[in-house]
């Protein structure tokens, strides 16, 4: 039974054992989407970052059902198989950045490509023409907005802050965070201090 699940297809084209989730970020994500299939009574197995198995075919009126519920908390399903790539390379980009307790060792490219066992030139590409900027500028946006938010909370120095996002250098950050943002580090930083009342 279930390697026929496995191997049939719905109307989409998709293996109808996987679903495919757009903005699932964080286990407070699998934590929606789990109450979400308990509440709909799907058969499900392990639900990960941007995907769950599921061991049933769902009919369109649960199919919409289940989105319906999932919208309601910034989630939705997806269809087409290039969207399903691009924003599993999102959610690895923002798990990574955001999530993660310290950045890879390895490449970016190589990290991503190992994750998706494809090719980081055709990864590339396809989020490139989807999204209209590259992995390496969609990263760069997500580690200035970490900075920034390290920044606003004052939990690190901007040498702590530079070490941890792995740049070479303070001035490294700087340049790229003003490059990003239009601003200096020190205006976030004093955006703290302005809504705590602390003087430099």
């Amino acid at each position: 039974m279930l390697s026929f699940m496995k191997s049939a297809r719905n109307t989409h084209g998709f293996d109808n054992s996987k679903l495919h989730i757009r903005n699932m970020v964080s286990i407070r994500c699998k934590m929606v989407v789990k109450a979400a299939l308990d509440e709909l009574g799907l058969q499900y197995g392990e639900i990960e970052l941007g995907e769950v198995q599921v061991f049933e075919h769902i009919t369109n009126k649960r199919h919409d059902a289940l989105n319906a519920i999932l919208l309601k908390s910034g989630l939705e399903l997806l269809e087409d198989k290039k969207a399903v790539l691009v924003d599993k390379i999102k959610d690895i980009i923002i798990e990574m950045i955001h999530y993660e307790d310290k950045l890879p060792d390895v490449k970016y490219s190589e990290y991503i490509s190992e994750k998706l066992k494809q090719d980081f030139t055709y990864l590339n590409n396809l989020f490139s023409e989807v999204k209209g900027i590259s992995i390496k500028h969609y990263i760069v946006y997500h580690k200035i907005e970490k900075a920034k938010e390290w920044l606003m909370y004052d939990q690190f120095s901007l040498k702590e802050i530079s070490f941890k996002l792995q740049y070479s250098s303070e001035a490294h950050l700087c340049n790229q965070f003003k490059k990003t943002t239009g601003l200096p580090p020190s205006f976030f930083k004093a955006m703290k201090l302005k809504k705590t009342g602390r003087s430099g």
